[in-house]
Formats: structure tokens, sequence, C-alpha cells
């Protein structure tokens, strides 16, 4: 954006637009801004200021938090124990729990876990709980500290967290719910890297039982080279100082949560650019991806912001080979760029690549018809695979080739097989 300012300028435009806007303390505007940085910020919060008041956008909220059903619907309500005692909060959702475990043949049905990413919960796949649900067995559950699950017992008690940490969740939420038959995981984010992490340590479960892999908007390692956006001396010294800062703010609470809220109008801003590609998103998916992001306390940032950097499973990718496997991403990620989609992608032969042309990090709310879309083509594939029971006519339907001009839209990338 012209007249934009860039690297060290950005920070001191993002934090006087701030002061002006909320009277908070230097402090307090640090707070709204860490962890989601980036040039031209200030620019976007003074147009966005100038052509919006913000009675009206006050009001504007109000109407969607009132009307949007994003995030309404519920599954059969479990918790199930992780190996250090936290309570993880699962949904069982589907007809298909209703049906009878075989056909008489042998084949049994397809079970989907998903696994939602960082400062988010369950109720992010939104869309697909609603797509999938005819006939299928789906699981959705809350990691450790985040959504309705409880917050880790053993950070709590001093242990720092860790991907490795949340693999042992995923089978712990296997084990509970799903202990026999085919699965599918999808995992968004770090999500994905959950995935990851227990194809690195149960790799037999792979062998044995898991019939297909959704690795979406995620990353197999390289963290610290993700510039989040910024030109290459500001990512540099963000990267260097970011961790620092999380866990400073991981301890005022209090103050940091108090500024988020003072500056709503400033963090949209700063969430719609780290969440979406494109302008032509849904208000209320907007809205609802806003109030994901805010329900996630500082000190739960703070506790996993540290992990991604230590993240590196490009090896534990081989569990997943001669798997069906879809890798989804958006072509405007500035978190989990599609690079290492491709690169993840590169590693697994066969594996069916779809980048979302325009699309940000949260690619399945930005395009939901495109990830339904996929996610039922690899469920085809994994009960094929598997040989499983057959899928429900409702999920075999959206595997049909959109009409022009709909479904997925214009902006949507066709599918690249690196095979």
């Amino acid at each position: 954006m012209t007249g934009a300012p860039t690297g060290d300028g950005t920070v001191a435009a993002v934090a006087k637009a701030a002061g002006a806007a909320s009277g908070v303390s230097r402090a307090g505007v640090i707070g709204i801004s860490v962890g989601v940085l980036a040039a031209g910020a200030a620019a976007g919060v003074a147009i966005e200021r100038l052509t919006v008041g913000r009675a009206m956008r006050r009001r504007a909220r109000a109407e969607l938090d009132a009307s949007a059903p994003y995030g309404s619907l519920r599954g059969r309500p479990r918790t199930v124990a992780a190996p250090d005692g936290t309570e993880l909060y699962v949904e069982l959702d589907g007809t298909g729990w209703a049906e009878p475990d075989g056909d008489g043949s042998g084949a049994e049905p397809l079970t989907v876990v998903f696994c939602h990413g960082y400062c988010l919960n369950q109720d992010s796949w939104h869309f697909e709980r609603a797509a999938l649900r005819e006939g299928m067995r789906l699981v959705f559950w809350d990691q450790r500290s985040h959504g309705r699950s409880e917050r880790s017992r053993s950070y709590l008690a001093g242990e720092p967290a860790g991907i490795d940490q949340l693999g042992g969740d995923l089978k712990a939420v296997i084990d509970a719910v799903a202990p026999t038959g085919p699965l599918v995981l999808v995992g968004h984010s770090m999500g994905g890297m959950t995935v990851m992490a227990l194809a690195d340590q149960y790799p037999d479960l792979f062998r044995e039982r898991v019939a297909g892999v959704a690795l979406i908007g995620t990353l197999a390692g390289d963290w610290d080279d993700v510039s989040l956006g910024l030109p290459k001396a500001g990512a540099k010294l963000f990267k260097k100082v970011a961790p620092g800062m999380v866990k400073l703010l991981g301890r005022q609470v209090d103050l940091v949560e108090a500024t988020r809220r003072l500056g709503s109008d400033l963090t949209a801003v700063f969430y719609r650019k780290f969440s979406f590609g494109s302008r032509d998103v849904d208000p209320g998916v907007v809205r609802f991806a806003e109030q994901l992001l805010d329900a996630t306390p500082i000190d739960v940032v703070a506790e996993f912001y540290p992990v991604f950097g230590a993240h590196e499973k490009y090896e534990a990718l081989a569990a997943l080979r001669g798997l069906p496997v879809l890798v989804l991403a958006g072509t405007k990620d500035l978190l989990t760029p599609s690079a290492h989609s491709e690169a993840m992608a590169e590693r697994l032969p066969g594996a069916e690549l779809v980048l979302a042309e325009g699309a940000g990090h949260l690619v399945m709310l930005e395009r939901p018809e495109l990830a339904d879309r996929e996610l039922a083509l690899l469920l085809r594939r994994a009960a094929d695979f598997a040989g499983a029971t057959p899928l429900p006519a409702a999920v075999l339907d959206l595997t049909r080739e959109p009409a022009a001009g709909t479904a997925a839209g214009p902006a949507a990338e066709p599918v690249v097989d690196p095979a």
C-alpha cells in the first residue's frame, strides 16, 4: 500500500494509532499487537476508521453476534483424560454412530477426527461439521488449554508445552472414543502438527488403522523461516524478541485482556489480516473468527507460542507415505505459507496438493465449499483404501464437480497432483 510504514516505523505507527483510539498504555498496545504484527497494519487501521464509524462497527458486530449460526452445532459431549490427567473436551457428532459397526462383510465405517489450530477450538470446523455429519462418525476435540478443555496440568506444574504432548493427547482421544476401525485424521495449523507428532510417536497406528490424512494450513518444520509478511529485517527482529515478549505478557493477563477489549477495532484488523487472504469474506465468518481468537486467553497464547520453533517433523511424514493424503493451503497464508505445504507434498508421493488462490490461514472458513469438497474426496479415497463401508450419499454428493462460477468460486486453484 502506498505510504504504508515498514519495519520500526510500522511498530511506532501502530502504537500511535492504538493509543489515540483507546487511550491505553504502551504495554497494553504491545499486548494487542504481539504475535500479529504486520507491515502496513497501521495504514489499514486508519482507512477503516475513516470509512466506517466506531459506533456503526459495534452495532454491526452486535447484530452479527445475534444472528450468525457459526459455532452453534453441537455433538454428544465427553471428556477424555490426557496422559498427564488434563481433561480434554470431546464431542461425537454425525449420525453414523447409530449405524452398526459393520455391514456383515467385514467392512467397518470410517471415523474422522478433527484437530483444530492454535488459539482456536473445535468450532473452527463449523462448515465441515455441517457438511459431513449425515451418515458419518465425526470426532471433534479441543486441544489442551483451548476451548472447553482443561488448562494443561503439566504446564501449570512447571513443565513446558510441546507439540509432542499434543500428539499424546490425540492418541488418548482415539483410544477412548474410536478404539477400533479405520481413521481419517484432519488437522489445521497446530492441529496438523499434532497429527505429525502422533505419526512420529505411533507409526504403527498409521500402518494399521489410519486410512487418510488431511494437513490444512500447516507446516512440518522451519517455523523460524516464516516472515509473517514482514520485511526480512523486521521478521528477524520480531522472531528474536517475540518469545520473551509473549512470555512477559502471559504474566500480565488482566492488563492484556483489558487492553484487547479496549482495542477491539485494532485487533479486528490484525485478526483479519492473518486469518483471511481476500476481502470478500462473509462478515459473519470474519466476526466468528474474531470471537474464536478473542476467546483464547493471553496466557494460553504464551504457553504455546514458543513450541512452534521446536517443531521439526519432516521425518515423521514417512508414516503417511502410501496413504491417501490431502495437503490444502491458501496462497496468501502469512502464518504457514503455502510453500511449506508444497514441501510436505513433495515428501508424500501421491498426495493431493490443493492451493486455494488468494485464501489465507483460515482457508476452511474462507473457502468452505472448497474445503468441504476436498475433504469429501479424501474420505472417498480413504474408504476405498481401507475397504470401509460405503460413504453416505450426502458425502458423495459433495465430491461432484461444481458448476462453473459456483461452489469453490473463481478464485479456487485447481488440484495439483505432485505424482
